[in-house]
This record gives C-alpha cells, sequence and structure tokens, in this order.
C-alpha cells in the first residue's frame, strides 16, 4: 500500500493508525526514515534512498508482510520506482493520496517540532498539488477527511479490515 502527499498531510499518523488497528503483519517503510536517517541524504533524482525504499518493501513483501509506504515521494523522483512497485507486485496495491491545500499544509506544520527551522518558504518550495502517478491508481483523500475517517476508508478500501487480528475484548 502506498500512502503519499505534501509536508504534513498526516501520512506518517495514518501509516501508525493503520498498523495500531491492523496489529502484527505490517511493515511500515518510511521515505523519512530511509532517506534522511538512515542515509541522511538530500531528496534529489537518482538519490540512493529510492533504491533502499525499493530493496525494502520488495523485501518486506518477499518476507510475508503487507506493506505501507509513506512518504512525500514525488513523482518527478520516484515515479518510476513506485510504478515498478505496482507492476511487480502479484497481490492487491492500493494507493492514496492526502490532498491538503498549501494553507492547511502551513497550519499542520506550524503543530510539528520542526516548524522553528523549516520555513513557509522551503515547504512551498517541496509542495506539489496533486501529484498523483499516472494510470489513475491512488485514491485522492481530502483534507476535510479526519485522521480516523481517514484510517477506516484506507482499512477497508485495501481490504487491510477483513485480514486484522481480532483484539481482545472485541
Amino acid at each position: 500500500m502506498l500512502l503519499r502527499g505534501n509536508s504534513a498531510s498526516g501520512k506518517s499518523s495514518v501509516a501508525a493508525g493503520l498498523r495500531e488497528r491492523y496489529g502484527r503483519g505490517i511493515a511500515l517503510v518510511g521515505q523519512d526514515n530511509l532517506r534522511r536517517v538512515v542515509l541522511r541524504e538530500h531528496d534529489i533524482p537518482g538519490g540512493a534512498n529510492i533504491g533502499l525504499i525499493d530493496l525494502t518493501v520488495r523485501h518486506a513483501l518477499a518476507h510475508g508482510f503487507h506493506v505501507v509506504l509513506e512518504g512525500i515521494l514525488s513523482v518527478a523522483h520516484y515515479g518510476d520506482m513506485l510504478t515498478a512497485l505496482f507492476a511487480d507486485h502479484p497481490g492487491r496495491t492500493h494507493g492514496f493520496y492526502l490532498d491538503v491545500p498549501f494553507e492547511e499544509t502551513l497550519a499542520r506544520h506550524a503543530t510539528k517540532p520542526i516548524a522553528g527551522k523549516i520555513g513557509e518558504t522551503l515547504l512551498r518550495s517541496w509542495y506539489r498539488p496533486l501529484d498523483l502517478l499516472p494510470g489513475d491508481v491512488e485514491t485522492v483523500i481530502p483534507a476535510t477527511s479526519s485522521l480516523t475517517g481517514t484510517i477506516d476508508r484506507v482499512m477497508r478500501q485495501s481490504g487491510l479490515a477483513e485480514l486484522a487480528e481480532p483484539r481482545p475484548g472485541d
């Protein structure tokens, strides 16, 4: 499963909510973690993180995990890799794009710990409205969708809802 959107669109929160709701068996692959933490690399065309993301997703899938890949993952830098992942995966593959207008992005960004380090100018330079993959492979989820509503929708549409581990008391 792919969760994309601009900075501060809620991707990481949705991914964490999916794992919490589903239980064991989901691998969360975060672009920011692999690119910024593991490699300490800038987001550049042809960056080493692109191959690392691809390998990590494929490895987790090969070992029986459901995978949630989340990040900005701009089409200009990551489109070919993402398209290949969709094409090569024999099982269910779902893409979701969290569509948040720039003004809302700014408001959400202001609540983050990095808000003092990354200003409006830099945030605006990263912003790409509806940067969708070709082939109509992503469901666009509007900013008006609540976190819980978005998690519910992704669980349903992806089929994870029917596969989730029963919880004590459920």
